[in-house]
């Protein structure tokens, strides 16, 4: 089944917001939260509730009971079919009642015409309201339709578009179109308020910054007071006071009391409020000041932290460029060493080398230089050789030379071939 038709505006925003914080701060409300069905809260309704106020009457200030069990209803939820129900209903006009503030604080104001219509001259009687005062609900409809103002509490506000539709219907119908005064009056601060303070979020608001009705402030600002005129001025009055006895000026004087009493009472509580106000605000500026060195405490903090970290990151470069340059000096040094090395040792090899040579050189011109002595000698001992190895292997100096003959023709017959023993050439 489909849900009644919504502004889809939420419920704090519909309900005023002190009403809203102290239902949902109630007691009893939170008792409400076993109530799981919507005939569990039909019954709640049906055994506690006796009038439809928003707030509860007499020296208890909180939420009604009646309130309570509507809020738990707009977090429910109602379907059309359970809406017909509760406007249906033939155990208590109290149920029906709650229907209908159901539909004047969330239905979409659209739709409120054609729900409230049938019920516009419904005869069933009832006293809405702690005063005892009966009308009926067809009068009660017709109120929370023109009225701005439900008992000191604001109702969502109607578009005049459809409040001037609304109007039109009801002179149709012939049905007065100006609010009764059953559900409260259409203004604030009207003379009915004298039974109780001005307004009764007055006694339930001090959180909210505003005073309650017990204080001295809010009794002067009664509207009763305030439309009371002073009293007259009696000079012949004054001239019989004036011709009394000291002895009946104190008599007088004692015949009035109280109201020197209150007067006095009146300007404690004042210089009480006073106190508590100079307190209030010495305390907010302990606190501020107390804020202010905290964030200045913070902030130190934070630079020194922030000090620390740049001499540590400092320090640490300072040690890494410190090892860089040691490693860079011993690299260099040792680079330095191994160049000296080496240029000795190619010096030293070329030094040898040189050395070699100029022995060898020495040999060869020595060699070269030899004396004819030495060369006779030679000679002498390769022709011994010579001629030991032809007794050996026989005489083949004529087969070599026809060999050699016929291999290479212009070489020489008459050169003496020599044989060095341990040599590797032949001559």
């Amino acid at each position: 089944m489909a849900e009644v038709q919504t502004s889809g505006r939420p419920i704090d925003q519909c309900l005023e917001k002190v009403l809203c914080m102290n239902i949902l701060s109630s007691e009893y409300f939170r008792d409400l939260l076993r109530l799981k069905t919507y005939h569990e809260v039909v019954d709640e309704i049906y055994n506690q509730v006796d009038h439809v106020e928003p707030w509860m009457t007499g020296n208890c200030r909180g939420p009604s009971t009646s309130f309570c069990l509507l809020y738990k209803f707009f977090t429910m939820k109602l379907t059309v079919k359970q809406m017909h129900g509760l406007l249906k209903h033939t155990d208590s006009p109290y149920i029906r009642a709650v229907g209908f503030l159901y539909l004047r604080y969330l239905a979409d104001p659209k739709t409120i015409w054609n729900w409230y219509e049938p019920y516009l001259k419904d005869e069933e009687e009832f006293s809405p309201g702690s005063s005892g005062r009966m009308t009926t609900m067809g009068v009660f409809v017709r109120d929370l339709l023109l009225g701005q103002y439900y008992f000191d509490t604001l109702l969502p506000r109607i578009p005049v578009p459809i409040l001037r539709t609304i109007t039109a219907n009801l002179e149709k119908m012939n049905l007065p179109t100006k609010h009764c005064g059953v559900t409260g009056d259409s203004t604030r601060g009207s003379d009915d308020t004298a039974r109780r303070p001005p307004s009764v979020k007055a006694a339930l608001s001090v959180s909210f910054g505003q005073r309650a009705p017990h204080r001295s402030s809010t009794r002067d600002s009664s509207p009763v007071r305030r439309t009371l005129p002073p009293p007259p001025y009696n000079r012949d009055r004054e001239g019989d006071d004036r011709r009394r006895s000291p002895s009946s000026r104190r008599s007088q004087s004692h015949d009035l009391p109280d109201r020197d009493y209150s007067n006095r009472d009146r300007a404690g509580s004042r210089d009480m409020d006073r106190h508590c106000d100079h307190g209030r605000i010495q305390e907010r500026e302990r606190d501020r000041d107390s804020h202010r060195d905290r964030g200045r405490d913070r902030d130190r903090d934070r630079e020194r932290e922030r000090d620390r970290d740049q001499r540590y990151d400092n320090d640490r470069r300072y040690r890494e460029s410190s090892r860089d340059n040691e490693r860079r000096s011993r690299d260099s040094s040792r680079y330095r060493r191994e160049g000296s090395c080496r240029r000795s040792r190619s010096r030293s090899r070329s030094r040898s080398r040189s050395r070699s040579l100029s022995i060898h050189d020495r040999s060869l011109v020595d060699y070269q230089r030899g004396s004819p002595k030495d060369v006779n000698k030679e000679k002498a001992s390769t022709s011994s050789n010579l001629a030991k190895l032809k007794d050996v292997y026989g005489d083949l100096s004529s087969q070599k030379d026809d060999v050699g003959g016929e291999r290479a023709p212009n070489c020489d017959t008459g050169t003496e071939e020599v044989i060095r023993l341990g040599g590797s050439k032949w001559r």
